[in-house]
């Protein structure tokens, strides 16, 4: 098992930043691969960014490339999401997820584990 805690949303005007943070415990981080995926109300998750077990490839939907950047820090466990040119459009709940295997894809059942999320809300 895997349990992933995320933090760092919260309410940010636009054009604005957040560095999202997922926290990974329970197993050896670095045997998985890890990505963020949010959720709008009613929708199903949207795949926005994937970072291979080792850090050193990485993969971005067309929406998160160019403004987010993933990245991991193995010795802390953890996985990040910084967030950059902020837009209401980006209002959702943000979530890790980890995969068993060297990358991860963009679709959510290439995933094994999934943290509880958090809100980011951006204003006009």
């Amino acid at each position: 098992q895997v349990q992933l805690v995320e933090s760092g949303g919260g309410l940010v005007k636009a054009g604005g930043s957040l560095r999202l943070s997922c926290a990974a415990s329970g197993r050896t981080f670095s045997n998985y691969a890890m990505a963020w995926f949010r959720q709008f109300p009613g929708k199903e998750r949207e795949f926005l960014a994937a970072i291979s077990r080792s850090g050193a490839g990485t993969r971005y939907s067309d929406s998160a490339k160019g403004r987010f950047t993933i990245s991991r820090d193995i010795a802390k466990n953890t996985v990040y999401l910084q967030m950059n040119r902020l837009n209401p459009e980006d209002t959702a709940v943000y979530c890790c997820a980890a995969a068993e295997g060297i990358v991860g894809g963009s679709e959510e059942y290439e995933y094994d584990y999934w943290g509880q999320g958090t809100q980011v809300t951006v204003s006009s």
